[in-house]
């Protein structure tokens, strides 16, 4: 059945966005509070604020080592077996990961890197079916809104999260944290049980297959128009990786917040706008819809120099004299919620990157070949993936370099410019870009 006559599968459709903003909550819950105990180490003096920021840029990239190592591998699995499958044991990886950073508790804060490393592993083979599934349960005229849903709760479970991680290891014990995420996986992991399954291909075989992928990854990338969506789409996950990696300092150094809690807040209203920037994107714009990628890419450019631009100007001096308290610590702190120059900031940047992501979604899954989708998705996830890795690399060679948390946002905001100026997706061609691979 072509994908404009596919009924809609409502049932497994609904399943599909509660396990995957259950799942979601979890990665980032599980980040929170491996990355939250630095903070606390650093506020009782244990670390200097410069191994924080080093640690945080290895932990939040160690998550990103498996999707690049491992993506032709997902497209396989996601192309041979139902995709239902691997959003199950996806979800399997990821509980025994949380489980094996809980060991950290009696033998040492070591195990949390091989745990999280396997957590990786289990969103590196949902990743491909979470997305790769949209197009066999629904019609193509469909996919905008749903990409918009999918990252609307996707980018709720980041934000809420983040939150739940920081505000449970800085009131919880650490056994007691992982408690609560093992939970959340295993409720995610049961939602996928009761999907429907979907359909398999048993002639896909794994050495064809990795040959494909890289043909295949190849292809996308030297066709004008998917190659281009591919960079833009990465081009979002380098932003997104680094604002989220650096905040953590940021919040330290010149915000002069307490504890994990309020850092959390500062992605409150980062993901506030990415929110409402997707679902006005997924009811504004029609799929391959991309004359306006360009001008979002710019004021998302323009958003991040602004955050930059809050140290240099006082803006959170001010807002600490006029509006801030007093920490634990005796240290001044700003009330972010009555900040409004910090919140629009954010918010302003949150909508642009939205308008900028969407679209390219849904016209990368509406314009590649069906039959190869699961490796398409796979060859975005690792270009994703590269780009957050290359995200944690620049925050740590700005570290090493001497530059503060704001001025990481200045380089981030000067290499979404450089980027973007580049980034000129032309109009869809008539054949598909990817004949041939």
């Amino acid at each position: 059945m072509s994908a404009a006559a596919r009924t809609p599968d409502a049932r497994n459709y609904l399943l599909l966005l509660v396990s995957q903003f259950l799942g979601a909550l979890g990665d980032n819950a599980i980040l929170a509070v491996i990355v939250g105990q630095l903070t606390l180490l650093q506020k009782s003096g244990q670390i200097s604020l410069e191994d924080l920021r080093t640690r945080s840029a290895f932990y939040t990239s160690l998550l990103f080592v498996p999707y690049v190592m491992l993506a032709p591998l997902a497209g396989y699995l996601n192309d041979r077996h139902p995709k239902t499958a691997w959003l199950f044991g996806g979800n399997l990886l990821k509980l025994l990961g949380t489980a094996v950073c809980a060991l950290s508790i009696g033998y040492g804060y070591v195990w949390q890197a091989p745990g999280y490393l396997i957590v990786g592993i289990g969103g590196t083979l949902y990743g491909p079916a979470k997305y790769g599934i949209l197009p066999e349960i629904l019609p193509r005229e469909h996919l905008v809104r749903a990409n918009g849903l999918v990252e609307l709760l996707t980018l709720l479970a980041i934000l809420f999260g983040a939150i739940l991680g920081s505000v449970i290891v800085d009131r919880l014990p650490v056994g007691t944290c992982y408690g609560i995420l093992l939970v959340l996986f295993s409720a995610s992991m049961a939602l996928n049980l009761a999907m429907r399954r979907t359909p398999s291909d048993p002639s896909v075989r794994l050495g064809r297959s990795l040959t494909e992928f890289l043909s295949h990854g190849a292809g996308l990338l030297r066709a004008p128009r998917l190659g281009r969506i591919l960079i833009g789409t990465a081009l979002f996950w380098v932003c997104g990786a680094g604002m989220k990696i650096n905040f953590q300092a940021w919040g330290l150094d010149v915000l002069r917040l307490p504890d994990n809690t309020q850092i959390a807040l500062l992605g409150l209203w980062l993901s506030v706008g990415v929110m409402i920037g997707s679902l006005w994107a997924g009811r504004r714009y029609r799929v391959g819809d991309l004359r306006a990628s360009r001008r979002f890419g710019f004021e998302m450019a323009a958003c991040i120099l602004a955050i930059f631009l809050l140290g240099p100007l006082g803006i959170a001096d001010f807002g600490r004299q006029v509006w801030g308290g007093v920490g634990p610590d005796g240290t001044p702190t700003v009330a972010l919620v009555i900040l409004p120059v910090v919140m629009a900031v954010l918010v302003g940047a949150g909508i642009a990157a939205g308008f900028f992501l969407i679209p390219l979604n849904a016209a990368l899954q509406a314009e590649s070949d069906p039959q190869k989708l699961g490796k398409t998705i796979a060859v975005q996830n690792l270009g994703d993936n590269l780009g957050m890795m290359l995200a944690g690399v620049i925050v740590l060679g700005c570290t090493r370099a001497g530059l503060s948390a704001s001025q990481v946002f200045l380089v981030l905001a000067v290499l979404v410019t450089l980027v973007v100026a580049w980034l000129r997706i032309p109009a869809p061609e008539r054949d598909s870009a990817e004949s041939g691979t």
